[in-house]
């Protein structure tokens, strides 16, 4: 993609969660991995509802602006975006946001850890919930690291939701489907408590994943796919 693309693409992505409900005044932040290797990212301090292309920053892989507006900086939260980046190679993309319904799991201490919608299934599997973290410190990257090997998607214990991409928009789909199955899970539970899919159905929803929606990242349902205890 063209750098201008990139722009476009992460300020569109920015007024969508807040239009969504997903961000409030300062919260979120969004970063893209570059041609380069160096990143775009989301500056502190700025309603997602406001980004401009002009207000995005660029950084290299210590988190040193190295392109952007004078005083601006990266969002506080840049150590945890970096930290996916280093710990993956495929990761070109990564989103946080505080989608209620969601949080409200991270919030009340539960994961989304159950193959229970044919959709989450295929696209994004369980949902962990990740240790308490200080925002802006090491302490949030190194909760997360774990977790990257076999998540795309994460809860963010009493903080919100952590989602990566091969890009932006699989990056932002994978919110989008976190937070859809949180509603949904939390009204099965109302209704008396959501009906896993059977073992064998979900090896064959793992199955169409891999070799026909060709969906791209980690799923920790390969471990139990690929006969790991």
């Amino acid at each position: 993609m063209k750098y201008t693309e990139i722009c476009e693409q992460i300020c569109d992505v920015c007024h969508k969660m807040w239009q969504l409900g997903w961000v409030a005044a300062n919260d979120g932040n969004v970063s893209v991995k570059l041609p380069d290797g160096n990143f775009m990212a989301t500056p502190t301090g700025i309603s997602k509802s406001f980004i401009t292309p002009d207000k995005l920053v660029i950084i290299n892989e210590n988190g040193e602006v190295i392109e952007g507006k004078n005083g601006y900086k990266p969002s506080s939260e840049i150590k945890m975006h970096l930290r996916c980046y280093k710990e993956r190679q495929d990761i070109g993309a990564v989103v946080h946001a505080h989608p209620p319904t969601a949080t409200g799991y991270a919030v009340a201490g539960k994961s989304l850890d159950e193959y229970s919608m044919i959709e989450t299934v295929i696209a994004i599997g369980s949902i962990p919930l990740t240790p308490y973290g200080t925002p802006s410190t090491n302490e949030v990257p190194d909760a997360i690291a774990p977790y990257l090997a076999e998540h795309d998607v994460m809860l963010l214990q009493n903080h919100g939701a952590l989602t990566v991409g091969c890009d932006l928009i699989t990056a932002y789909y994978r919110m989008e489907t976190l937070e859809l199955f949180a509603k949904i899970s939390l009204a099965a539970h109302l209704l008396g408590g959501a009906k896993e899919i059977e073992t064998p159905q979900i090896d064959k929803l793992l199955d169409l994943r891999e070799n026909y929606y060709k969906v791209t990242g980690k799923h920790p349902g390969y471990k139990h796919y690929n006969g790991e205890n």
